[in-house]
């Protein structure tokens, strides 16, 4: 992904010269003028970009997935499902609210609830997830943190889906449809129940998911 970011950097640069060029050619008003204008125009210099512009493009267009990825804005709160630069999945999304807790014990460390930014794979799909609550969940409920692993167990609150993507972090579906498009949760990111089935049914376990 981020060859593709910096093939269409180099691709945009060239195009917005070469789109200029016209405008340079254009202000011609005497004989001689009109001379330099075909000389700047079948300049090998000139070429040489339009060549380049061509190679990068063709560049551009392999880099693409040909197979659906996943892009998350998480300032916007959208996730986007898209194969090349066709948008094929635009949905409302909630992610992570940047709130802090403190851990307990005397390190001073905290838990810091934010959606990483970066360059991910789905690295795996669930059907009827069972959330597995961590330990900052019965911490914010003023709970004590249970040591049997069954305790932590809790159906139907992720939807009927989760695409995991590491280190804990999914997307899934929510019980809070009324606060999507905010930035609430503890760095997964949710998606209302219809959403959340059309990106299982294009993702697969290897899917790009590009968070920014």
């Amino acid at each position: 992904m981020g060859r593709v970011i910096l093939a269409s950097v180099a691709v945009a640069f060239l195009l917005v010269w070469i789109a200029m060029a016209p405008d340079i050619r254009t202000t011609a008003s005497t004989p001689s003028q009109a001379v330099h204008r075909l000389v700047v125009q079948d300049s090998p210099h000139l070429r040489a970009l339009q060549t380049k512009y061509k190679s990068l493009s063709k560049q551009l267009s392999k880099l693409r997935p040909n197979q659906p990825y996943i892009l998350v804005d998480t300032a916007r709160n959208r996730l986007y499902v898209k194969r090349q630069e066709e948008v094929v999945l635009d949905a409302i999304a909630s992610t992570g609210s940047g709130t802090i807790l403190d851990k307990p014990g005397n390190d001073a460390s905290q838990w810091i609830f934010d959606t990483p930014r970066g360059e991910f794979l789905v690295q795996s799909k669930l059907t009827n997830p069972t959330w597995i609550k961590p330990d900052w969940a019965f911490i914010e409920e003023g709970l004590g943190i249970p040591q049997n692993v069954a305790d932590r167990a809790e159906q139907g609150v992720l939807g009927n889906y989760a695409l995991g993507f590491g280190k804990g972090y999914f997307i899934h579906g929510t019980l809070y449809t009324r606060l999507l498009g905010k930035n609430v949760t503890h760095g997964c990111i949710r998606l209302n129940d219809s959403d959340l089935k059309g990106v299982y049914a294009l993702a697969r376990v290897g899917t790009p998911i590009m968070i920014f």
